[in-house]
């Protein structure tokens, strides 16, 4: 999903920004003042927009009303005034955060407007794939997977008790699976999220995920955050 952050003041968008590139679902498209924001947003095609109202020249409802209250599927304020929350909601405006926001408020935030886009959005994810053994052709449906393992030049499928070697990358393999199902846990594997059942602890921030057959996988330290919000379905 694509993100257009509009706010005056730089340090205020590093703030968002920062929280959002924690989250591998979204892409930074642009971010500017509002004075550029309509011609970034109409250039970028944004599914989620962060967006200031008290800015100089040109405020958010300006923006809103340059580019249509329709254009962008996600609008969220972002201001340190807490007098124009009608108003904003007047324009479709999915949220209105009030500065200083913490992190458990902005993800909230963030949430919403992910499940607005998905709602907005045909799924393009992929519901089975196509695997060719010797003697025949299989058609695994991806819910059924348990997890999936990096081989080299290609990926491993694991289902059922048994595992299904198809030509793919981890990074392709990855972007046709439904973010809000499957999750990268380590540089080496995709792990169903209905299929976890247990989390235990390692030492220096790493962990080892239980799957419901017993398989146990290595959460690395670095994607163990992402996991976990993924889980609470942040």
């Amino acid at each position: 999903m694509k993100v257009v952050i509009v706010d005056d003041e730089p340090l205020a968008r590093q703030v968002v920004r920062m929280l959002v590139e924690s989250d591998r679902e979204l892409t930074i498209a642009g971010e500017c003042s509002g004075v550029d924001a309509a011609e970034v947003i109409a250039r970028e095609r944004p599914d989620i927009l962060f967006l200031d109202i008290q800015m100089p020249e040109v405020d958010g409802f300006e923006v809103i009303e340059r580019v249509g209250a329709d254009t962008v599927p996600a609008v969220v304020f972002v201001t340190a005034h807490d007098d124009y929350a009608l108003r904003a909601f007047e324009v479709h405006a999915l949220d209105y955060l009030l500065k200083p926001f913490d992190d458990r408020r902005f993800f909230t935030a963030l949430s919403r407007a992910k499940e607005r886009v998905r709602a907005k959005t045909p799924s393009t994810f992929v519901r089975r794939f196509l695997v060719r053994t010797r003697e025949k052709v299989l058609f695994l449906k991806s819910d059924d997977l348990e997890w999936i393992e990096a081989a080299d030049y290609y990926v491993s499928l694991h289902t059922g008790g048994k595992s299904y070697l198809l030509r793919q990358t981890m990074a392709e393999i990855e972007r046709q699976l439904d973010p809000s199902k499957f999750v990268r846990v380590h540089r080496s594997a995709i792990v169903n999220l209905e299929r976890v059942r247990e989390m235990h602890p390692l030492f220096r921030g790493d962990s080892v995920l239980v799957l419901a057959d017993g398989t146990q996988l290595r959460l690395s330290r670095a994607r163990r955050e992402e996991f976990e919000r993924r889980l609470a379905g942040i």
